[in-house]
């Protein structure tokens, strides 16, 4: 057997695909080895040597973050090796208090555009909004094969399926040890706890060394669901040598560990002692499986109905279902139409509106807007999350609300209800300790947390060159020499209002601010261009200024105004309707401001006879 025929017969790595396993190479038989060794050197004997290929350059590696960095959620970053690149994640945030009637944020898509050509695919960490929510907003203008966990893509499949991308996009489900190839890169998968199961890590493979990449995760050695954390592989990754680390920073602020989800378990066992004669109603993520698992082990346990109510709740409960990462008793689930049918003392029902959202089924109990919930003093009320940092408002409204109505709630830190699902401080060292990085780039999270994150990886001993806290937008290029910012492209973000995308910018939000603000007023005159007399007008509309009737003196002056300047045009001959629009708003807006110190948004619309 010559030395070209046993090359012939290894299985070579595909090139763009998933390979099953760390561990390809086959046991060699010893004979065989010794039969290869002997023909070798006879081969060598008689012909000459062929040449050794060329190795390829090494290149840098340049990694581009469009979103998840100095904020909470839309998370997005790119990946590239020489003319290989591919994303991970693709996430959206809920809008802030001041993007007035914006209903999600998405990522700026316009480089993943420009390099569309060279995008091999998209790896997605976990399920949870921030990380595959604007997936179907890219996939409308390009589409990428995807790779992710079997929950993961249940969950992305559903999401297609809502915006008419269903069968259209590649899907690849992947377990924790597989392995992608993207050309010259390769992306293995790695089990990490968080608090949606089938989350992972990544160990992306280049020709100039590892970076890892950790997604969202803790150390829970104690999970409802899964595997523990895989330590084991990160800390091999480690002695192999990791170029970079890429680490969650969101409880980076926090010191010692996060407890494990079983506490929660324990909780709510006493919860339901304590509750005996009320029905309970628990709020929490739609996303969190293992809490809802636990919700419905405790309802089993004191023989209890369960029902579901929320749209994402009931999705993700079925899809979880289906796939057997939730199991439950044989009639212990009733629909929430059925709910009347049951004593209220024998009925629990799982909820979405653990962070007080106007239109969720919990906000909709609290102000006797639900149509198969009323709620009273026979409900305890568990609100089994902590309110995501700008929603502490809406949450407390609600609270009162439920206990207006007479109800027993439970929320925050009165119980161990709730445990996070990111690492605190000592559980972000022992990852630093494992994989012991040359480079560390904090991620996911506001910029206090990247901060913090990178003081406790300058605290073990890492010199501060080798720390970047950087922006949006900023190409980071990793050599084995140094980490640096070569370049910024655009990143920042699309906002979506209905069924616009994109379409409310920075104007658009600045005038709802000021209507918001200040109100509108609204002149309208009508005027013959060709003696240049007012004919009708000017009539004074008010919306969100002043009520007209308890005001009517200074609309009156108003109108003065507005007719005095309109006729001085006239008499100038001044018929250019923009300069004649520009005098009003501009006479009126210092009247106004005199009198009531506001600024209405000032529209004239002056017509021709």
């Amino acid at each position: 057997m010559t030395t070209e025929q046993t090359k012939k017969q290894t299985p070579a790595a595909p090139k763009n695909g998933v390979r099953k396993s760390r561990n390809t190479k086959a046991p060699v038989n010893n004979e065989e080895k010794k039969s290869t060794r002997q023909s070798t050197r006879r081969y060598n004997t008689n012909r000459k040597q062929p040449k050794k290929p060329t190795p390829k350059p090494a290149l840098p590696v340049h990694i581009t973050m469009l979103g998840g960095l100095n904020e909470i959620g839309k998370n997005m970053t790119l990946f590239e090796y020489g003319n290989d690149s591919f994303l991970i994640d693709c996430g959206m945030a809920f809008p802030d208090e001041d993007l007035l009637g914006v209903d999600i944020v998405l990522p700026d898509f316009t480089h993943v555009e420009k390099c569309r050509d060279h995008i091999r695919g998209i790896v997605i960490t976990h399920g949870h909004e921030d990380h595959i929510g604007a997936l179907p907003y890219l996939l409308k203008q390009m589409i990428f094969p995807i790779y992710a966990t079997k929950l993961t893509i249940a969950l992305i499949d559903s999401k297609l399926k809502e915006h008419g991308l269903s069968g259209k996009v590649p899907l690849h489900v992947v377990k924790p040890g597989d392995i992608v190839h993207f050309g010259d890169v390769s992306v293995e998968f790695i089990n990490v706890n968080h608090s949606i199961p089938d989350a992972v890590g990544l160990g992306i493979k280049t020709p100039i060394g590892y970076v890892v990449h950790t997604g969202d995760f803790k150390i829970d050695c104690t999970p409802i669901m899964g595997q523990m954390i895989d330590l084991p592989r990160l800390g091999e990754l480690g002695k192999e040598g990791v170029l970079a680390l890429m680490a969650d920073s969101t409880n980076a602020e926090r010191p010692g560990y996060t407890a494990s989800e079983r506490v929660v378990g324990e909780s709510f066992s006493a919860l339901f002692k304590k509750a005996e004669n009320k029905r309970i109603i628990i709020a929490t993520f739609s996303s969190n499986l293992p809490r809802i698992q636990q919700i419905i082990d405790a309802a089993a346990k004191d023989g209890r109905k369960v029902a579901i109510s929320g749209r994402s709740m009931i999705n993700n409960v079925t899809i979880a279902h289906e796939l057997k990462y939730l199991t439950m008793p044989e009639g212990i689930l009733v629909d929430i139409d059925m709910i009347n049918r049951y004593p209220k003392e024998k009925m629990t029902i799982i909820t979405t509106g653990s962070q007080g959202e106007p239109m969720s089924a919990l906000a909709r109990m609290a102000f006797s807007d639900h149509r198969q919930v009323d709620v009273g003093p026979d409900d305890y009320i568990i609100i089994s999350a902590t309110p995501i940092p700008g929603n502490e408002k809406t949450v407390s409204k609600v609270v009162n609300e439920l206990m207006k109505r007479g109800c027993d709630v439970v929320y925050e830190k009165m119980y161990d209800v709730h445990v996070s699902g990111h690492a605190c401080q000592e559980e972000l060292k022992i990852i630093q300790g494992i994989t012991k990085p040359k480079f560390f780039i904090p991620v996911h999270g506001e910029h206090k947390h990247l901060q913090k994150h990178a003081q406790l990886a300058k605290s073990m001993g890492m010199p501060a060159k080798n720390v970047l806290v950087t922006d949006l937008g900023k190409v980071i290029e990793l050599t084995p020499e140094k980490m640096s910012v070569v370049g910024s492209v655009p990143a920042g973000r699309t906002l979506v209002d209905g069924l616009g995308i994109g379409d409310v910018g920075s104007i658009v939000l600045r005038d709802r601010k000021h209507l918001a603000q200040d109100g509108l007023i609204v002149v309208v005159a009508t005027i013959d261009p060709i003696n240049g007399q007012i004919v009708s007008g000017p009539d004074l509309v008010s919306r969100g200024f002043v009520y007209v009737r308890e005001a009517e003196e200074l609309m009156d002056q108003a109108r003065a105004i507005a007719r005095r300047v309109l006729e001085e045009c006239c008499q100038r001959h001044t018929h250019d309707w923009a300069t004649m629009k520009s005098r009003v708003r501009d006479e009126l807006s210092r009247m106004l401001f005199q009198k009531t110190k506001r600024s209405p948004m000032i529209l004239p619309i002056i017509m021709e006879n």
